[in-house]
């Protein structure tokens, strides 16, 4: 219950301190299927586009639980498994179909076949050699270490907040309206 309550608390608390992040509408630590928790947050407004900087607001955000286990117990659990799945998946489509690398420059890389009535893709075909695959995978990497940082450095810098955020969650499961203002 504990690092559930800190894990929810440290992606309110990253929801509530970056300015491009959607805004926080309730944190359970109610066991929901396979979901031991979640924070629940919604767009001011529905978006078409995304900027850089939302996309690394949207990934600190999204980090937020595991940086908070760390910083509390000293270790992470494999809570944070679906948190690094969404991370590793949008840093990826920042850089090979956003064009949103400084280093490989705005192109895309990998072509995509869909199935469109099903909405999914069933394949990619590789069009890059090993060594811009690598850059590929340096600059994802680059992506998600800046977001961690400064999820990081926002959760050390809050950590009194994360505390009290947690603390009430343990001792009322469910956050929402004033109380989570509060």
């Amino acid at each position: 219950k504990e690092i559930i309550a800190y894990h929810e608390g440290g992606h309110a608390l990253m929801g509530y301190k970056l300015p491009l992040a959607d805004p926080v509408l309730k944190i359970s630590i109610v066991s929901r299927g396979m979901a031991a928790g979640y924070t629940r947050s919604v767009p001011d407004e529905d978006h078409i586009f995304y900027s850089k900087p939302q996309f690394m607001d949207q990934l600190a955000v999204a980090l937020g639980g595991r940086v908070a286990e760390e910083l509390t117990f000293g270790q992470v659990t494999t809570g944070a498994s679906n948190d690094l799945e969404r991370v590793t998946q949008v840093a990826r489509a920042m850089v090979t179909r956003y064009g949103m690398s400084e280093k490989l420059l705005p192109r895309t890389f990998g072509k995509r076949e869909e199935m469109i009535f099903l909405g999914r893709e069933i394949s990619e075909m590789r069009d890059y050699s090993e060594k811009v695959a690598q850059e590929i995978d340096d600059e994802v990497q680059n992506i998600i270490l800046e977001a961690y940082s400064v999820c990081k450095r926002v959760i050390v810098d809050n950590f009194a907040k994360l505390d009290q955020i947690a603390r009430f969650l343990m001792e009322h499961e469910v956050v929402e309206g004033k109380d989570l203002q509060e």
